[in-house]
């Protein structure tokens, strides 16, 4: 039996100014599984984004049903929502989204102070996983002082450390040149085959595009092409 960490039927997002209306996703129906590496792409305005926000409660859904880990997230309330995002979902954004008066490690830190989790297991896994992004020694340096790579690696350790059920990433590598955005392509690469962590990525990056283990592009709010290359996943 398949493992789907997200579900949608017929989801649908229409957006309203004035008197105009803008269908930015019609009916989309999609299947992701446990452990996926898979990729969204899609010129601007095609429903790449709109879709991330809306499997993910950041958006309200018009229509339509999103499961995420089994669970409906169109019936939650506000609470709910924010309770389920902050234990199933990470996110990686463009913009890093770090919180300037806080360390590298207090910036991971914050998700699990926000599950009640205890400081000493806190410590542990904030000190594991500053290891495994490759900033072990730079744990008291606020985001100021690291460069665009390095807090782009902070957000990654925020988005794994609670040991979500997918981590949905925004662009993650559209601030960073060539080499760097490719160094952290690698980096959750490894972290999806070694940990089995479902990475869905909305993105315009050749490279994460190439690397994926499947290849979804969106035209006009709507599914165009879906390619599944070689995974064990689907084996």
């Amino acid at each position: 039996m398949k493992d789907y960490v997200i579900e949608t039927e017929s989801l649908s997002k229409i957006y309203t100014t004035g008197e105009i209306e803008v269908q930015a996703l019609s009916a989309v129906n999609l299947k992701i599984q446990k452990g996926e590496f898979t990729a969204i792409a899609g010129p601007s305005g095609s429903g790449k984004t709109t879709f991330l926000n809306l499997i993910s409660g950041l958006d309200s859904i018009n229509s339509g049903i999103a499961r995420l880990a089994g669970k409906d997230i169109s019936k939650m309330t506000k609470k709910e929502l924010s309770d389920f995002r902050r234990d199933h979902i990470g996110f990686i954004f463009q913009a890093y989204n770090l919180i300037p008066v806080l360390t590298a490690a207090e910036n991971i830190e914050y998700i699990m102070l926000l599950q009640n989790i205890s400081p000493a297991e806190r410590g542990e896994r904030t000190s594991k996983v500053l290891e495994d992004v490759g900033l072990k020694g730079k744990e008291d340096r606020f985001p100021s002082q690291l460069s665009g790579g390095q807090q782009q690696r902070v957000a990654i350790a925020r988005a794994i450390v609670s040991n979500p059920n997918i981590i949905l990433a925004d662009e993650p590598t559209a601030n960073l040149d060539s080499e760097t955005g490719s160094a952290l392509l690698d980096l959750m690469h490894s972290l999806n085959r070694e940990r089995g962590i479902t990475f869905i990525f909305a993105t315009h990056d050749p490279k994460i595009m190439d690397k994926s283990d499947r290849l979804i592009i969106f035209k006009d709010g709507k599914i165009d092409s879906d390619l599944i290359r070689n995974s064990g996943v689907h084996s």
